[in-house]
């Protein structure tokens, strides 16, 4: 009569299957406390394995994982541009101060402009000066557009710029990142793209 293997260290096997029963690692599989992965799902990267580039961007010879920060002169000739875009309705407006017809005009051509400029600076970072210049408004964590709302909010945060002697549009400069007091609040940065 035989109570059991005559060999204590031999791995009982599962009779249903003919593999090693519950709680025994197969030959080549993980054991205890391995981290284990469902089939078809690949095995996550490890500490020995090369990080990825950061904030979504292709790598650029010379930038590493770094974006291309726009310069001062970029981001203010961009603004300029912008504001030409905008002299057009606003002079329409000056133009038909006596006919009132004309400055309802200029004034939606205005208010349709500005809303026009923060979509497109919302969903593509960039306003008709920012894409005359090569440059883009993104999200510093990630390098992707803003957003409507949060481009909207950066507008709102510019007052932050004005308040100390307008120093905070000077700041992009000598500012590592290139950010205005708004950019820095936002945490957006403007990024050249060609």
């Amino acid at each position: 009569m035989s109570f059991g293997s005559p060999n204590p260290y031999e791995q009982p096997q599962n009779p249903q299957q003919g593999q090693p029963g519950y709680g025994y690692p197969q030959q080549g599989q993980p054991g205890y406390g391995a981290p284990q992965t469902p089939p078809g799902v690949p095995p996550q990267q490890g500490y020995g394995y090369p990080q990825q580039p950061g904030y979504g961007y292709p790598q650029q010879p010379g930038y590493g994982a770094q974006p291309p920060y726009a310069n001062w002169g970029q981001r203010f000739l961009g603004t300029l541009v912008d504001m030409l875009v905008f002299a057009v309705p606003y002079g329409i407006v000056i133009a038909g101060k006596d006919t009132p017809a004309l400055v309802a005009i200029g004034a939606l051509a205005l208010i349709g402009l500005a809303i026009w400029q923060l979509i497109q600076e919302g969903r593509t970072g960039q306003t008709v000066g920012k894409k005359a210049l090569g440059i883009r408004l993104v999200r510093e964590i990630d390098g992707q557009p803003m957003g409507v709302g949060m481009a909207f909010v950066r507008r709102l945060a510019h007052f932050l710029d004005s308040l100390a002697c307008y120093l905070g549009w000077l700041w992009p400069a000598w500012d590592a990142k290139k950010q205005t007091f708004a950019d820095k609040v936002c945490s957006s940065i403007v990024i050249r793209t060609s």
